[in-house]
Parts: C-alpha cells; structure tokens; sequence
C-alpha cells in the first residue's frame, strides 16, 4: 500500500473547540470543569451585584487596575470568589454584615483555609469600606498584587519616608528649657 491510500482523514475539530491529545495531561488552572447550573449560579449573581460589589467592579474591570486582569464570580472548587485576578492569585471578598456572625465567620475561615491550600490569598473588606475608605481599600489591593507578582520594588516608591532625625544641638534644648 502506498502511503496515503485508505487512509482515514480526520477532520479538524469545529472552531473554538479544543482537542485534548492522548496521554497529554491537562495543564492546572488552563480548564475548568464547571456544571452548568454553577456557570447559571455565577450569571445569577453577577447580575445580582451588590452596590459595594458594582462600585469595586467600575474599579477592577477592563484591566483598568494597573492593568490587572480580574474575574467576577470566579469558580474555585465548591466556592465563587466575588472578584479573582488569575496572574498574582489573589481573591477580593466583599463582605455585608451577615458576615460578623460566628457561624458565618468560621464558613468563611473554611473557605479562606481551602484558598491557602490552593495558593490563592483572599483580602476581604466590608461593603461600608468602599463606601468610606476607598483608596486604603484600592492601596490594600494594589498592594497586594505588587507583593505576589514580584513587583515590591514599586511598593516602595508609595510609602512614606520616615522623617530626620532633628540635629543633636535641637534635640537637646528642647528636652532642657533655657533658664
């Protein structure tokens, strides 16, 4: 048989579809195995948007936050993180006052706890912080995305420099006043 003859030709997969090569393994993080009432769950609550969660998203979307791409309603195993930035692996929780409870303290410990596992960090706020407190909300996360992707250098452009030291002859009179 010449090469070629009777050969079966296979067609390639329609477009957008993925073909997973035997014997390769998936690479972490690269699919999500997600159900369909889960995928519906997330619609669900991304439309459903608290306004603390609205206003933070205006923030983070569109890699408008130093150009970080973030994710809203993020499946992680069992749980959705509120807003997940996939490159530094860092969750924003935003959190309404059923949250202070103790049975919904320890949940959430649960859930930050399987977080750590997965090497994820999880800053959570109030929803009153982004009411109130804005820009330490919006430093918090800057920072934190500078420390988990290696970028501390620029961290310390932005923190303040501790004052001078007043000269000697200064610090001594004033301790001692002239008689």
């Amino acid at each position: 048989m010449k090469p070629g003859e009777h050969e079966r030709e296979i067609p390639s997969p329609p477009s957008g579809e993925r073909v997973r090569v035997r014997g390769q393994r998936r690479q972490p993080g690269k699919h999500r195995t997600r159900t369909g009432a889960a995928r519906d769950f997330a619609r669900q609550l991304r439309k459903q948007s608290t306004d603390a969660e609205k206003r933070l998203w205006r923030l983070l979307r569109d890699r408008r936050f130093a150009e970080f791409k973030f994710r809203r309603q993020y499946p992680c195993g069992i749980y959705l993180l509120d807003f997940y930035c996939t490159l530094a692996k860092l969750a924003v929780e935003l959190d309404g006052g059923g949250h202070g409870f103790p049975d919904q303290r320890a949940k959430d410990e649960k859930r930050n706890q399987f977080f750590a596992e997965q090497g994820i960090k999880v800053l959570r706020f109030w929803n009153h912080q982004l009411r109130g407190e804005l820009e330490a909300v919006r430093f918090e996360i800057w920072h934190a995305l500078m420390e988990r992707t290696g970028r501390a250098e620029e961290i310390a452009c932005y923190l303040p420099k501790p004052a001078p030291s007043p000269p000697m002859g200064e610090r001594e009179s004033r301790s001692h006043p002239d008689d």
